[in-house]
């Protein structure tokens, strides 16, 4: 987990996982953490150094052995809830203000505390010992010793770290490696990487200890592809200095094809770039979690109103400030405290739901104090290759050009016509085996050695190796059919025939691919015939106005793209030695240029570019991951919109959105043209606002010149499209959006990704979620949830995010509703007795209420459902109600309000009229009444029966009647066995919960949800 510069070419790949930010003490200047600057590094010799360093450890941790317990109660405390609990348990200390026994207050807050402290020390484990693991991985490190072996937390600046491939290494092509970046920017492209030149000459690896070089680098800082620097040797005669660039450089993160490198190490631990990329981890809290926060806001100012009312009602009369913090106590319950645990409770019991699900296998909650976030997402940013597509490109079609005159059927010309078709098809296939920058590599595999395997072009040994995967699909199609690609070197390329004749080809000139020209060249000669050809391919756009005319271009193009591929034309020109020397005394005097160079070179070319034949088109399709299509599909009913960042080029997303239905058939894209300036993004916006119902396809150039200048408008333009596709996206972009995203339309975000470019945006989102695939963990580790494959995302919305929300809403109005209940009768009881602050319940039967007696049944509404999961899967557009709040909703809190109230003063008034002469069998009716008034409460709000619901009714009502043996300081126990007991309470139940059965009956019948419409 260090950046290297490459020296000499050794043996081996490593997968660096977890780099997320440095976190080796609080105080970041004494490791090292003070300003950036530049560097000067000697190799081998890490005591040398100038400057501190940061170390090359992972902290993921909130908390250390210190600051645990401190930072846990500063964050429960930090919130009005929990601070008022602890400011009223501390209020009994006062002789004045005491109402009661201090456990009626300490028992319910400390049992609070004691679950929020040790959830927080269970995932506080869990992740010290995920960093343990990354800080301990063992790295082999060059000394005057040999090899020694060192843990990633040891590494320091200037250390000689050996990077190897995890197999049986292949050798490096003349000191150059491949190495693949998808953890940084998310291309899975191979980028070739090349030594410093003057340290291939040294014999061993060892023998750089022994020479007198150092490193000058550059500051660290965010930009991942480019890099200045200078390697210097002092001990030559005369001195070497050799400049470094991004292609000089192996960034922490980076996979190696094959082969192995030596690497001094530049920057260490918060430096690296893959970490200054990477956003720090923000604490989280639910949007549902603040919206039960501003609940309880409410309810304490109806606690202030309602005790204030009580001292006027008084006339204010001696004491009354004293009456007024008495009050407050009495109708402390009209704040729950019970509210945070449930919920707390309640989270974990989603969380295991979720882990337990064997739909979606190998699932995992990282964060379960924001489940419910997944039931109210309004748009879904994901990335794309690992999430949408695999890693690997497929071959579907070719189209291979026949004139007119190849077209004729009849007898005499057939042998002509077939003869003329076969021979364009074998032009076409070798035209694609040879323009591509793919080089094949050979490995041992266990039978055979690797220069065994190379020697004699072993197929079992053969891999591709190239920067672009569209290219190795090219190159193993025209192996399939027979021409194979089976030798390459700077200079000369080998294709073997079905017949086992090897073709040698020498190579003149290669025109790279640049976004620039959208197509790429390649000028070869043919050993056995001498024959000087130029090949071309490229876009459809750009190669329509290079090749000869032809009616048939632009249809076939128009219809492979509409089926999701990416299309490349591929064309040829034959050239005389005249014709190529002629060109290449221009080229080499174009690239000779100090002014105007790359267009002087451009120019060139296109001279060469002119009329050329057209050979076939080709198209080449970016494989889906397994039900890409209907997961995208049940999102897009459910009324989520999809964005997909991606560091991909614009065609292969464009292609990929198109293919995996992310547009829909009937909807246009719009691709965003380049702009540079504000008047040009001005002029853009213009275009694009003219659009309706349209995709919106967008490099991340062109966004940043956007959002520098119209950020609102460009938000609200890209808010009304059904689809976005931002290519080209540096992480830090991937988190912009994100933020953007939520400060403008104020709606829930879920970021999907599974590689360490993805780090930011998941971490930056309302909800993110990891995907652990083929390139690593690091993402899943750093996300709140973490899935295995796209497609369970489906579930993970559709089914737990909608059950845990609409669970936590009915559990938390519940709860709110059982206070309520209480604190009515409290009221009631104190107006009736003239506004005396006397509590109505005392002891244990206030801390029983609303633990062993109500707790159970409350708490099992955790397992209530409206609908199965089949129908919430299948029916997506249930998903879409949720996202309007309506479960836990202003008017949902004061229906329950109204009903509290209702069901409160009957039964207390009920309880004042019935009974006789004794002031305990108010108590013992009106607690007998309330008990079983809200076990009927929660019967009547279960929508599908569990068995574990009713085994906790059942245990609630044995409970309470058991304990009444032992409450006869507070209920007369001959009173509750007699007739006239049992018909006062059946008669107060009745009449509290029976009129909202009806009523209850009377929506179903008249007014039914949409989700009972499905379950009938």
């Amino acid at each position: 987990m260090t950046d290297n510069i490459p020296l000499q070419p050794v043996r081996h790949k490593k997968r660096h996982d977890n780099k997320r930010r440095d976190g080796c003490c609080p105080w970041s200047r004494c490791c090292g953490g003070g300003d950036f600057r530049p560097r000067t590094v000697w190799l081998g010799h890490p005591e040398k150094r100038e400057q501190r360093y940061p170390r090359n450890v992972i902290n993921n941790q909130k908390y250390n052995f210190f600051t645990f317990l401190p930072g846990v109660l500063f964050n429960q405390f930090k919130y009005f809830f929990n601070l008022y609990f602890l400011l009223l348990a501390c209020s009994q200390f006062v002789n004045e203000l005491r109402l009661g026994a201090l456990y009626t207050y300490w028992v319910p807050l400390g049992f609070v505390l004691i679950i929020t402290i040790m959830r927080e020390a269970v995932e506080e484990m869990r992740c010290f010992l995920r960093d343990k693991e990354v800080n301990s991985q063992i790295y082999s490190k060059l000394s005057t010793r040999g090899t020694v072996k060192v843990k990633s937390s040891g590494i320091q600046v200037g250390d000689l770290i050996i990077v190897e491939k995890t197999f049986v290494p292949d050798f490096c092509h003349k000191g150059s490696c491949f190495l693949r970046t998808d953890q940084l920017d998310g291309e899975t492209d191979w980028k070739l990487r090349l030594p410093v030149a003057c340290t291939q000459r040294l014999p061993t690896a060892a023998d750089l200890l022994q020479i007198r070089s150092f490193v000058y680098a550059e500051e660290p800082n965010i930009d991942i592809h480019n890099f200045i620097g200078t390697f210097t040797r002092e001990d030559g005669d005369p001195p070497v200095s050799e400049s470094l660039s991004i292609e000089n450089t192996l960034w922490a993160s980076t996979v190696i094809a094959s082969g192995t490198v030596v690497g001094v190490v530049i920057y260490t631990g918060k430096e690296l770039r893959s970490v200054m990329n990477t956003s720090n981890p923000r604490h989280k809290i639910g949007l549902f979690d603040l919206e039960v926060n501003c609940l309880t806001k409410i309810l304490f100012g109806a606690l202030v109103v309602v005790s204030l009312v009580m001292v006027a009602l008084q006339h204010f009369a001696g004491r009354w400030y004293l009456q007024i913090f008495r009050f407050l106590l009495l109708f402390s319950n009209i704040v729950p405290i019970s509210l945070r645990v449930n919920l707390d409770m309640g989270k974990m019991v989603y969380s295991w739901m979720i882990k337990k699900d064997s739909k979606i296998p190998g699932t995992g909650v990282r964060a379960s104090t924001i489940p419910e976030q997944l039931g109210r997402i309004s748009y879904l940013l994901t990335d794309k290759t690992g999430m949408i597509s695999v890693n690997c490109k497929c071959f579907c079609k070719i189209c291979i050009f026949a004139n007119k005159a190849t077209k004729a059927s009849r007898a005499p010309g057939a042998t002509k016509v077939r003869k003329t078709i076969s021979s364009r098809v074998h032009e076409a296939v070798k035209a694609i085996a040879l323009v591509h920058n793919v080089t094949p590599a050979y490995e041992s595999n266990g039978v055979t050695d690797q220069a065994e395997a190379e020697q004699h072009y072993e197929d079992t040994c053969r891999v591709y190796q190239a920067s672009s995967p569209d290219e190795v699909s090219l190159v193993q199609w025209t192996e399939s059919v027979g021409l194979t690609l089976v030798g390459r070197d700077q200079s000369s390329m080998q294709l073997r025939t079905p017949s086992g004749q090897i073709l040698t080809f020498t190579i003149l000139q290669i025109f790279p691919f640049t976004y620039e020209s959208k197509r790429m060249g390649i000028i070869v000669r043919d050993e056995s015939t001498g024959e000087i050809t130029f090949y071309l391919k490229g876009a459809d756009v750009v190669m329509a106005g290079i090749v000869q005319y032809n009616d048939w271009l632009e249809e076939e193009c128009g219809n492979m793209a509409r089926e999701g591929l990416r299309v490349l034309v591929v064309a040829k020109k034959s050239l005389t030695e005249e014709q190529y020397q002629d060109f290449e005394a221009r080229y080499v005097q174009a690239k000779l240029s100090v002014h105007d160079r790359s267009l002087k070179v451009a120019t060139v070319i296109e001279s060469l570019e002119m009329e050329m034949e057209l050979l076939c088109l080709t198209g080449v399709e970016d494989q889906l991951q397994a039900d890409v299509r209907p997961t995208l599909e049940i999102l897009r009913n459910a009324g989520i919109k999809v964005w997909m960042l991606t560091g991909d080029k614009l065609e292969t997303a464009t292609c990929t959105a198109k293919n995996a239905h992310l547009v829909t058939r009937n909807q246009d894209i719009h691709v965003f043209r380049p702009v540079t300036t504000r008047s040009e993004a001005h002029l853009e916006l213009n275009a694009f606002r003219r659009k309706h119902d349209c995709a919106l396809v967008i490099s991340g150039d062109s966004l940043e010149v956007c959002l520098k200048f119209y950020e609102y408008e460009f938000m609200e333009l890209a808010c009304q499209c059904p689809a976005v596709v931002c290519c080209r996206c540096a992480p830090t972009q991937k988190a912009q959006i994100v933020r953007l995203l939520q400060e403008r339309t104020g709606k829930l975000t879920c970021a999907v990704g599974d590689g360490g470019n993805d780090v930011s945006m998941i971490q930056e989102a309302d909800c993110g979620v990891g995907v652990e695939g083929k390139e690593g963990k690091q993402a899943s580790l750093a996300a709140d949830f973490s899935i295995t494959q796209f497609k369970h995302l489906g579930r993970l919305l559709m089914v737990h995010g909608r059950n845990s929300y609409k669970r936590s809403a009915a559990l938390s109005q519940f709860v709110i509703h059982r206070s309520l209940c209480i604190s009515t009768m409290q009221a009631v009881f104190s107006s009736v007795f003239y506004f005396a602050s006397v509590p109505l319940y005392q002891g244990f039967l206030i801390i029983g209420y609303s633990t062993i007696y109500t707790m159970f049944p409350v708490f099992s509404l955790v397992l209530d459902k409206d609908v199965k999961s089949e129908v919430a899967m299948l029916y997506p557009e249930l998903y879409k109600d949720l996202l309007k709040g309506r479960p836990l909703s202003f008017k949902t809190f004061l229906l329950w309000v109204l009903i509290s109230i209702y069901q409160g003063s009957i039964i207390m008034y009920g309880a004042l009229l019935l009974f006789e002469s004794e002031f305990v069998h108010i108590v013992a009716i009106s607690f007998t009444s309330l008990i079983l008034t809200e076990l009927l409460m929660v019967a009547l709000t279960v929508q599908t029966w569990h068995w574990l619901m009713i085994v906790a009714e059942l245990l609630s009502l044995a409970c309470y009647i058991a304990s009444l043996v032992f409450l006869h300081e507070f209920i007369d126990l001959y009173f509750i066995t007699t007739l006239s007991f049992v018909w006062k309470v059946t008669a107060i139940t009745l009449v509290s919960c029976l009129p909202l059965y009806i009523l209850k009956y009377l929506r179903r019948r008249f007014s039914p949800p949409s989700y009972s419409k499905l379950t009938s």
